[in-house]
């Protein structure tokens, strides 16, 4: 089973480095963490984690966070036993972290993402998932391995950001069950809620104020999207963490079928992060080298805000309305 090759490589391995993806979310932050702790537990091996941005302050309470380390700390030309990716839909969202996952002896894909191309020598990618959290947590229960309310806490930030506080579509009943059984190990539900969803700074919330009000409304509505430069979260005193949510907000709008942000990133080229009710942004997202699920998905482009807001009204207009 592939269950027991990953337990095997687990075992086998010297040294082991968990990776997660760009502008990380509480899913990638919280299964790293977690495979983290459930090896450390299981294994009594601690592991490298890696990030290749900036960790979100709210996302700082995650136990062995603090043990995470940015790509530009890590020597490049180390040689790792065993590399484990988790929540991350294609390699190029992990940015120059590639460089080691490709120099792996063995490497390991944990995701959720149906763009997923398998690209690990073992890949667990169960796009009916919530999360890759889920993913990682049902691993363990196939594998008898302990879970104790560390691993638990890690794991439900991402099944419950991922499902959107369990409002999305993607909350299964394998989802709520996995999540009652973290709650049998401790966890506070409403601290979780708070962490996770009210910690906006006033910066971050006077922000989406403002790209919320200059929004631009097209096909009757249908189509509503906001665009974000460097001055405007200059301006407000905040960064990137600021846009989490704001996404949901417009497609949120009653007549609004699809919703994107468009954000000029500071190394140039824009990032997007699009949502709707009907059709498939990730088919959409795909076209541009990005990708997610079939109503949240996202993708960095290489032109400027314009020139990336025409290109994709181009590719949604294609659809019915």
């Amino acid at each position: 089973m592939e269950v027991e090759q990953l337990n095997d490589s687990i075992k086998s391995s010297k040294n082991i480095l968990i990776v997660s993806h760009i502008n990380p979310d509480g899913d990638t932050l919280g299964s790293m963490c977690g495979m983290y702790s459930l090896i450390k537990l299981n294994f009594k091996k601690k592991c490298d984690m890696l990030t290749v941005s900036k960790v979100p302050d709210k996302y700082k309470f995650i136990p062995n966070i603090k043990y995470a380390k940015h790509i530009d700390k890590f020597d490049k030309s180390r040689e790792y036993d065993l590399v484990i990716s988790v929540d991350v839909a294609a390699l190029d969202r992990i940015c120059d972290a590639k460089i080691l996952f490709d120099k792996a002896k063995y490497r390991v894909n944990i995701d959720h993402h149906k763009t997923n191309i398998s690209y690990g020598d073992l890949n667990f990618v169960e796009g009916d998932a919530s999360s890759a959290s889920e993913v990682i947590y049902s691993i363990a229960k196939q594998l008898n391995w302990e879970i104790n309310l560390e691993s638990a806490t890690c794991l439900y930030v991402g099944i419950l950001t991922d499902t959107g506080s369990f409002r999305f579509n993607n909350t299964t009943p394998r989802a709520l069950k996995f999540a009652s059984e973290m709650l049998e190990l401790g966890i506070c539900p409403n601290d979780m809620f708070k962490h996770c969803y009210e910690t906006y700074t006033k910066g971050m919330a006077l922000c989406q104020a403002y790209c919320v009000e200059k929004a631009t409304f097209l096909e009757n509505d249908k189509i509503v999207y906001t665009t974000v430069y460097k001055k405007d979260m200059e301006k407000y005193n905040t960064d990137e963490e600021f846009a989490e949510g704001l996404t949901e907000r417009l497609r949120a709008i009653t007549s609004t079928e699809v919703a994107f942000v468009a954000k000029e990133m500071k190394n140039g080229g824009c990032k997007i992060s699009m949502r709707s009710k009907k059709i498939d942004v990730a088919e959409i997202c795909k076209k541009f080298g990005g990708g997610g699920h079939k109503f949240a998905a996202g993708c960095t482009m290489k032109y400027n805000v314009e020139e990336s807001v025409k290109k994709l009204l181009h590719e949604i207009r294609k659809y019915e309305l």
